[in-house]
């Protein structure tokens, strides 16, 4: 039986302390860590979560056993040490122990403006902090004399009532007692959990002697760094102040030093070149040793060097990347260690232009954030004013209520869209994500009145032609312009991505509707397409009057006629995808929406398009009227359009084919697939399938060309899921589609649910919304069942999904342990969803590798 190791709740740094980062926390055992490499580091005691817990609990600490180490009258400070330092904790206090005695002591020693300040530092802190008291009336005078000493005791003696302890004991113990307290209260967890800290995390706190940073001689405190926090490239950063204790440095408003030598004015380099070169040499063995950038947090003490904490560097995404792929490049990480080191969402700063993170904010609402990046523009309310805009070099942000894939030319010309209903599979956050546009949708605060102007909370009004900014990462409608920082691809980035690839075991391909979306996935070098959506191509100029006469068309032969005229239209889609996508797999889905989609409903619409058809207005009204439906997402779409109107698949398999023969015949050789959506029947399948072979047999006869084809099926209704194996027996494929399939499962609406969603989330009726986050358990056990029954009916079927949940690590995890071929997601998110797929693979060898054999 294997033994399980012990740790003591209260264990004193030592290079050979039984300590661990998941007992003590990371802080504690970083320090252990620079004390192995020989740093001078004060003498520390480290103790454990449960230690820390027993003590907010209510159990008195172990002051004794803690103070033992640290030998007559010490003055300490006490730090947080969580498992993550990102999660935070408590603010460190200082100078524990400083009494009237110790103030008389070091007035002798250090000098008494010295002394004074040290111990007015302490009562500020430990009246904020410990004592809970109004921090205002705590604040540092100008000059620390012992006049401000006695008058900022006798404050809190008023305050609390009672004389200000004396006995370092005492004081620690309270100090112990309120960061344990702090760090279990409800706000603090709360906000850890926010940064993805579990709720039960704990807290290690270490006890420090102080290293003073104060006295004769060369004395200060400061925090150095060795690469640009924002780019990850080499560049020593930081600050150090001299007579000062902790981190002041970084915070004091005038008479700190540069670190480096400075034309501007006087820097450590130059004071005490040794202490300088120390610190040097000290980051070099770090970031050896440690393998990572630190931030180190030093004293100097009459010219002696202390290494007071060292913790991983701060640091913007693109400097994340650059500075793993540096460790990994120069041999001190592994390639598969630097790919696990950056999370797949901080590759979303890297794709978009992003809100400063330094600009203020005047926030007019928020919504739901439905495309990730950030845009600047004028306000408009229509897509044809977005469109206009852009005509005249303006940047445009698109308010609608909701959008409709009329609207398609308008939200590709704006800079970004917001939409006061919806939710994040909802059409506009589907099309922003899709062309990489920044997009809020579910701003259910906002209101757009009779006058055209918004409404917003607070009585705010924004009329069209106002500045506004939308941070489609956060959610937020900003007012006015604010302050964007640039995207961040370049070759760290690249690397990364291509180390990625080397790791994982499922593929990756994107979602792309027009030549331009498949011109981004070959960049951030998606696989193949995945689910191309054709009636994104029939809203381009000059089409949707075609479809539109389809529709009106009173014959066979009539539609027959128009859909020639498509035709040639859609068949040069199809040739451009082919070449941008170069011989890799390209699988079209053949047309899916409702008729009424194609039509206006508004009376100038209606007039316009009567005029357009040469049909009278009542005949047109009627017409619009009789093609509407009650549930029309449940209704004539699909497979059951495709089956009621031939016609249309007919003309797109067509195109299809001949697109593939002469992008084949200039280059790489074209297998399309063709995708039937909104499946219920096999016999469905079947009727679909005799009518496409019927299409690529006639192209033959006439071009003597053999057409290579794949046909498969979207699987979006839950019984195609189970009726997956019959299904399977007619279809090379099967994909997934999970925007559908968890509408129908829940039987929600994802353009409404956006109204209640956040109830939902709060009260814990839902994880998550199950439109943004796969729901594994119900919609996957669907998934699980089709894909199963899939392979029954059919061993060598591939199977995939291609809803906007493709691109999650939940959806790559749960399709991985399915043994699906591929995933595809919005072109934006193929990156992502490459990472994501190589830490999937590398950790699972990883726990594969640490099991018994």
């Amino acid at each position: 039986m294997q033994q399980v190791a012990r740790f003591e709740k209260v264990t004193p740094i030592t290079q050979t302390a039984r300590m661990a980062a998941a007992v003590h926390g990371g802080r504690a055992k970083c320090l252990q860590r620079l004390v192995r490499l020989g740093f001078n580091v004060p003498t520390t005691v480290a103790l454990s979560f449960d230690a820390v817990h027993e003590i907010a609990r209510g159990k008195a600490p172990p002051v004794g056993e803690i103070l033992a180490p640290f030998g007559p009258a010490p003055l300490l400070c006490v730090r947080p040490s969580s498992l993550d330092q990102d999660w935070g904790g408590p603010s460190a206090i200082l100078n524990i122990g400083m009494n009237d005695a110790r103030h008389a002591a070091l007035c002798d020693s250090i000098g008494e403006e010295a002394a004074n300040a040290l111990y007015l530092r302490f009562i500020q802190s430990y009246a904020e902090h410990v004592s809970r008291l109004d921090p205002d009336l705590f604040l540092l005078p100008d000059a620390p004399s012992a006049e401000a000493v006695a008058a900022m005791r006798e404050t809190y003696e008023e305050e609390m009532e009672e004389p200000f302890p004396e006995a370092p004991q005492v004081q620690l113990a309270e100090v112990l007692r309120s960061m344990a307290r702090a760090w279990e209260g409800t706000s603090a967890r709360l906000l850890r959990q926010s940064k993805g800290a579990p709720a039960d995390a704990g807290l290690g706190l270490v006890v420090q002697a102080m290293a003073l940073g104060v006295g004769p001689g060369e004395s200060g405190s400061g925090v150095i760094g060795f690469v640009d926090p924002e780019t990850g490239e080499p560049q020593i950063t930081g600050r150090y102040l001299r007579q000062s204790q902790g981190r002041e440095a970084l915070s004091a408003a005038s008479g700190a030093l540069y670190l480096t030598n400075d034309p501007r004015g006087p820097s450590l380099e130059e004071c005490a070149p040794e202490a300088f070169a120390e610190l040097r040499a000290a980051g070099d063995l770090c970031r050896q040793r440690l393998r990572e950038e630190m931030q180190v947090e030093f004293t100097i003490e009459s010219g002696r060097i202390a290494i007071l904490d060292a913790v991983r560097l701060p640091r913007a995404p693109k400097a994340a990347v650059k500075i793993a792929v540096s460790l990994a490049s120069e041999g001190i990480i592994p390639e598969a260690e630097a790919v696990m080191r950056i999370p797949p969402v901080a590759l979303t700063a890297l794709l978009h232009r992003q809100v400063d993170p330094a600009a203020e904010r005047d926030i007019v609402a928020r919504g739901i954030a439905a495309s990730p990046g950030a845009a600047t523009g004028r306000l408009v309310l229509t897509a044809e004013e977005a469109e206009a805009s852009a005509g005249r070099g303006e940047p445009a942000i698109l308010i609608r209520r909701e959008t409709s894939p009329e609207d398609i030319r308008g939200m590709q010309a704006a800079r970004a869209i917001v939409t006061i209903r919806g939710g994040v599979t909802s059409h506009a956050a589907v099309i922003g994500r899709g062309i990489g546009l920044p997009c809020v949708v579910g701003a259910g605060d906002l209101s757009i009145d009779r006058q055209g102007q918004v409404l917003a909370p607070g009585g705010r009004r924004l009329k069209p032609g106002d500045w506004v900014t939308v941070d489609g990462t956060t959610g937020e409608i900003i007012a006015g312009e604010v302050r964007l920082v640039e995207a961040g691809l370049d070759d760290s980035f690249r690397t990364l991505l291509a180390w990625a690839d080397a790791e994982r075991d499922i593929g990756v391909r994107a979602n792309a509707d027009t030549p331009g979306d498949a011109e981004v996935a070959r960049r951030f070098q998606a696989e193949g397409i995945g689910l191309c959506r054709t009636e994104h191509m029939f809203f381009e100029d000059g089409r949707i009057g075609l479809m539109r006469e389809v529709i009106f068309s009173e014959t066979d032969e009539e539609s027959a006629a128009v859909l020639s005229r498509l035709l040639p239209l859609q068949r040069g889609d199809f040739i451009r995808l082919f070449e941008i996508m170069g011989g890799r797999p390209v699988c079209i889905r053949l047309f899916d929406p409702p008729l009424h989609e194609f039509l206006p409903t508004d009376t100038r619409g209606l007039k316009d398009m009567a005029v357009m058809l040469g049909k009278p207005h009542a005949e047109v009204k009627a017409r619009v009227e009789a093609l509407s439906e009650y549930n029309p997402m449940l209704g004539m779409r699909g497979v059951r359009l495709g089956i009621a109107v031939p016609q249309i698949y007919e003309m797109q398999a067509r195109a299809i084919f001949e697109a593939a023969i002469e992008a084949g015949r200039a280059g790489a050789p074209v297998v399309p697939e063709i995708m039937i959506p909104l499946v219920s029947a096999a016999r469905e399948v079947e009727v679909v399938k005799a009518m496409i072979e019927a299409v690529a047999a006639a192209v033959r006869s006439e071009t003597g060309d053999m057409v290579e084809y794949r046909l498969g099926v979207m699987v979006e209704t839950p019984r195609a899921a189970l009726r997956a194996a019959d299904i399977a027996q007619h279809a090379s494929f099967l994909s997934f589609g999970t925007n559908d399939l968890t509408q129908m499962t829940y039987g929600l609406s994802r353009d409404d649910a956006g109204r209640f969603m956040s109830a939902y989330i709060r009260r814990g009726v839902y994880e998550e919304d199950p439109f943004h986050l796969l729901d594994t358990e119900g919609v996957g056990e669907l998934l699980q069942i089709g894909a199963a029954r899939g392979r029954k009916g059919r061993p060598d079927v591939t199977l995939a999904i291609c809803g906007e949940h493709g691109g999650s690590p939940r959806a790559i995890a749960f399709c991985r342990g399915e043994g699906f071929t591929y995933v595809s997601c919005s072109p934006y998110r193929v990156p992502l969803a490459r990472l994501a797929a190589a830490q999937l693979a590398i950790a699972e060898r990883r726990t594969a590798a640490e099991l018994p054999a």
